[in-house]
């Protein structure tokens, strides 16, 4: 039975490790009393890598951030109370019509001097339409409550 000779240990390298790992079963004893030493990695970055990382390190940062500055404003936001009047309608809740200009009437001229008075069909004779702004509350809302937001999904 020939004896074989003991196989040469191993060596892996890579430019990216300073000194070659050799895996020999000798390198890694069973109790080794002294801390072991790894091998030191080489990191060579260019200023494009350096550029790249940190335009994506700023725009996570920025992903998050400003989401919850705008969350935290608008908590603080309906703590406060909000007292400012309306400004289409000046506090009134109410608007003057605009197709018969308040008077709740309708003038049409027909032909040959002929004239028409009706109710007006806009505001149903009343003169005035509920704010759109303020929905009649007379108070000028916020800027996140003036939109209606929809789930289109």
């Amino acid at each position: 039975m020939p004896v074989s000779a003991p196989s040469p240990p191993r060596i892996l390298h890579s430019p990216f490790i300073h000194r070659p790992i050799n895996f020999t079963p000798s390198s890694f004893p069973a109790k080794n009393l002294r801390s072991p030493s790894y091998p030191r990695i080489k990191a060579e970055l260019d200023p494009n890598t350096v550029v790249a990382i940190s335009v994506g390190v700023a725009s996570v940062a920025l992903g998050i951030g400003i989401p919850v500055f705008y969350e935290t404003q608008i908590d603080n936001a309906s703590k406060r109370e909000n007292t400012q009047p309306c400004f289409p309608c000046n506090g009134t809740g109410a608007q003057k019509c605009r197709l018969c200009v308040g008077s709740g009437n309708v003038t049409v001229e027909l032909g040959g001097g002929e004239k028409e008075v009706s109710n007006c069909i806009n505001c149903d004779g009343a003169g005035s339409l509920t704010c759109t702004t303020c929905q009649g509350s007379g108070v000028q809302p916020r800027y996140l409550d003036r939109r209606e937001f929809k789930d289109d999904d």
